[in-house]
């Protein structure tokens, strides 16, 4: 999904699809919580299917970087002392918690940490 992003912003289209899922389900409802996407909902002519519409300022798309840091064959869990520490300059971090998936300042709020999906700046 992430590289779906990247590719659909660097490449000025308005709307991009990603299969559905859980937990992409979870993820973009954090990235519209944050406002990086102007929002998503299951394709009408295929409802097996996202359409994930992207956000730009002055031409300029909201997501400049986002990458992966936990992956499938090397998970990156990080407790909250760990999260004060990372930096994510202007952008957030997603965050898979007890919680449920949350941004990095809602993390440190709870007080809580988990396995850290990615960086969005």
């Amino acid at each position: 999904m992430f590289t779906q992003l990247r590719s659909g912003q660097e490449a000025k289209k308005l709307v991009v699809l990603q299969p559905k899922n859980k937990l992409c389900s979870k993820i973009l409802n954090v990235l519209w919580e944050e406002g990086y996407i102007v929002g998503y909902r299951i394709s009408p002519f295929n409802p097996t299917v996202f359409e994930i519409f992207l956000k730009y300022y002055k031409q300029t798309p909201t997501i400049s970087k986002i990458s992966a840091l936990s992956k499938p064959s090397v998970r990156l869990y990080l407790p909250v002392e760990q999260l004060w520490k990372l930096d994510s300059g202007l952008g957030i971090v997603i965050v898979s918690t007890s919680k449920g998936v949350i941004s990095d300042p809602i993390c440190r709020k709870f007080n809580v940490g988990g396995e850290v999906f990615c960086t969005i700046k």
